[in-house]
Parts: C-alpha cells; structure tokens; sequence
C-alpha cells in the first residue's frame, strides 16, 4: 500500500476513507445495475409457468431456450469487454444496458420456438460485458486484498433479485388477460423497461476512474489512484498486463473451467427453480415467487459473509470451495426432500451453494491480471461460464423431458459442483507449493 497524501485543511486520513466512500457511493448503484441485469436474464423462469403451456413449449424447448442466451452471450462477451477497456464503464454499460432492456421487453412478442430461441440469443448478445465489465471496472477502486468483499456486495444483487423479483414476477404473471395480454407478456414489458431507464442514468452517475469521482476529495482521488497504481506495477509485466500473455497464463484457463462447472449449477438451478417447485402441485404462481425468497435471502446473507471473512484472511480458495462443497450436499438433499419445510431448506443450502463462492472466485484473477490482459482474461473467464449457463438449463429440460422428473438432473448439478470443488483444490495445492511466485506465473 502506498504511504498516505496528507490533506490540507481536513484532518481525514484518505488512506481509511476513499475505499469506505466508494463502498457507500458506488456498490449501491452497481448493486442495482446486477439485479436489473440477472432479472432481465432469468425472468424467463417465472414466464415459463405459464408462457409454456400458451405456446406449447416442451422441458427441452424451454431449456435450450434458457440456455442459448448464454451462447450469444459468450460469443460477443471478450469483444464487448475490451471496447469497454478503451471507451470507459460510463458509455459501454449505459449502452448495454439500453440494449438489453429492449429486448428483454421484446420478448412479450415471442409466438414461436423460433422466435423465442431469437431473442434469448440475442438477449445474451446485448448482455455481453455487462459482468465482467464490472469486475474489471472494480479494480480501478479497490485494492486487490479488499475486493472479495466488494465483489460479494456486488454479487448480492443476485440472490437479492430472488427476494424481490421472485414475489413481482409472481404478481406480475397475476396480470393474465388485462388489456389482452398474458401474465408472461406483462411479466417481460414490465421487467424490461427499468433498465431502459436506469442505463440512460448511468451516463449522468458512473464515473469512469476515481480521478472523475467528484464525491471523493481530492486527496482521497490522488491517494487511489497512486496506491492501485503502484499495486499494478508491482505485479510486475509477467503478471498479464498484455491481452496474449494473459490468454497463455493456465490459471486463466483454470479457473475458466473451474468457473464453467460451477456456473452450469447456479442456472440450471436459477432457471428452473420456479418449476421445480411448481412440479410439487403445492403452490399457485405466486405462491411459487414467495417461496423461491426464501433461499435467495439465506443466499445474500451467506455471499456477504464469505466474502467479508476471505478478505479478513486473505484466504481465496478454502472459502471458494466450502460453498460449492455445500451447494452439492444441498442438491442432494433436494432430491430426498418430502415435506415443504425440508424442501425448502435443502434449496436454501443450495442456493448459498451455488452463490455463495461467486466473491472470493472473481479475487483470484483480479489479483493477478492488470490492464488490457485483465480486461480480456476477466471476459474469457466468465466466457466459458457462460456456456456453463448453457449446458445447466438445457441439461435440467433434456434430462426432465426423459425422465419425466428433476432427480437425476439435480444430482448431474451436484456433480458439477464437486467438479469444480476438485479444481480449486488442486489450484490451491500448486500455488502454496510455488509459494512467492505470482499466480500467473503459475506453470509458466
């Protein structure tokens, strides 16, 4: 860390107020940003209660549907990250953002398999960069041993969406037959447009660099940007300052497939959770929005805890596998559960299981990846996740449409998960053996 600046005329010390002041003033709004982003991305869950049986969707219709968002998604995500890298966040996002809600609200249109595969693929296009955008734009505002934790902020807005957006889209799919449409159709309208609205705000509230930032004095501008500044240039060039040298760094391509088995369990079970439960015949529409509150909210709790305490140790991988250790134990659970309350505590477990690693996960890269190579390496990653969302829900509907249940498709999310386990277990084990090696100088 660089030695604080003194300020003139304030007896504030930058050094322990310019990281709480982003906290206050930029997580917030980003946090809103995420959960417009992941309801616009998963509402197609709650529609499907009723959007299948009006337009006659099988499990594998509605699953490959889900899932080709995320094709469109990975194919443009590297591109759009690295246009973000040398226009800004402000411009890029509020673009994506417009984008996005457009077609989110255009899938009110959808009357064919064909048109729905059109707009979710087109959906993920528009999406692309958004996330790893904003992990990459973190790092010009914390530095690296505080970042799990603004990550988990951040991430929250996941589990978040759940706890609000499960209950809305339930009420909103109540809207069937006002001025003649379906619950679906006013579903995706209605979700669609808040991040119309709010991307055109963005040009006006997201600065780019902690120098833009009026709300940070500016000794705490100068004590920022001196203090990432020399943290990026510690690590050194090897370190993937460049775009080909973090491309060829194998931890980038661990961590990738580490990130591809652990995101096929988060939305094969976002994505199908609404119907898993409505499956069970116990619940109405609605009810099926409140309940999927329940874990969403342990979710939140859980990714705030594990991100706070693996910055307060430094510790990545431990608090990385632990969640996705007990999000397997919980899908198996599921898959045993008889009465509503054990149900919904199995996929309260399931649901930290499957989030709760998200914050301490993105720590390791930003760690180690400066720069352009952050910017396309970030994007890479999450590229690969992003077919993970692919492979999640169409594996839930194939699998559903053959056996005519969850069972066995929860138990392939489980093993998903301790694929991943398994990964960041011998990533852990390499880096403490090259202890004093950088991690992008693993293996190379």
């Amino acid at each position: 860390m660089g030695q604080p600046i003194p300020q003139t005329g304030s007896a504030r010390d930058p050094s322990s107020t310019a990281v709480d002041m982003v906290s206050r003033r930029l997580i917030p709004f980003l946090f809103l940003l995420y959960a417009l982003n992941f309801l616009d991305r998963v509402n197609v869950g709650f529609a499907a209660l009723s959007m299948n049986r009006d337009l006659g969707f099988s499990p594998a219709v509605y699953g490959f549907g889900a899932g080709v968002f995320f094709l469109g998604y990975c194919l443009f995500e590297v591109p759009s990250n690295l246009v973000l890298y040398r226009t800004g966040a402000r411009i890029w996002i509020a673009r994506i953002m417009v984008s996005w809600g457009l077609i989110a609200s255009a899938m009110m249109l959808v009357r064919t398999t064909a048109g729905f595969y059109g707009l979710r693929f087109l959906l993920g296009v528009a999406e692309a960069g958004f996330f790893p955008g904003i992990i990459f734009y973190l790092t010009y505002w914390y530095p690296a041993r505080e970042r799990a934790r603004a990550y988990a902020w951040f991430l929250a807005a996941i589990p978040i969406c759940g706890v609000i957006g499960g209950p809305v889209s339930g009420a909103l799919l109540g809207l069937d037959g006002s001025l003649g449409l379906r619950g679906w159709q006013w579903l995706f309208l209605l979700e669609g447009i808040p991040s119309v609205v709010v991307g055109l705000v963005v040009l006006r509230l997201l600065p780019d660099r902690p120098r833009a930032a009026r709300w940070l004095s500016p000794a705490e501008r100068s004590w920022l940007e001196k203090t990432l500044e020399a943290e990026r240039s510690s690590q050194g060039a090897a370190h993937g300052a460049s775009l080909a040298k973090a491309f060829r760094s194998p931890v980038v391509w661990w961590l990738g497939g580490c990130y591809f088995l652990l995101v096929v369990a988060l939305y094969g079970f976002a994505l199908w959770l609404p119907q898993l439960l409505k499956a069970t015949g116990r619940f109405s529409n609605f009810e099926v929005g409140v309940i999927t509150a329940i874990p969403y909210s342990v979710a939140a709790v859980g990714m705030v805890l594990v991100g706070r305490r693996s910055d307060r140790t430094g510790e990545r991988h431990f608090h990385l596998a632990l969640p996705a250790l007990a999000g397997a134990v919980g899908f198996i659970a599921v898959t045993r559960a008889e009465s509503t309350a054990v149900l919904v505590a199995a996929l309260s477990l399931t649901a930290f299981g499957v989030l709760g690693w998200l914050g301490p996960f993105w720590a390791l890269p930003t760690a180690f990846l400066r720069e352009q190579g952050a910017a396309g390496a970030i994007a890479l990653i999450n590229s690969m996740g992003a077919v993970g969302g692919f492979v999640g829900p169409y594996l839930i509907g194939k699998v559903r449409e053959q056996t005519g249940g969850f069972t066995i498709g929860l138990l392939l999310l489980a093993g998903s998960l301790m694929g991943g386990v398994l990964i960041v277990a011998g990533l852990g084990r390499a880096m403490a053996g090259r202890r004093g090696r950088a991690d992008g100088d693993l293996g190379e």
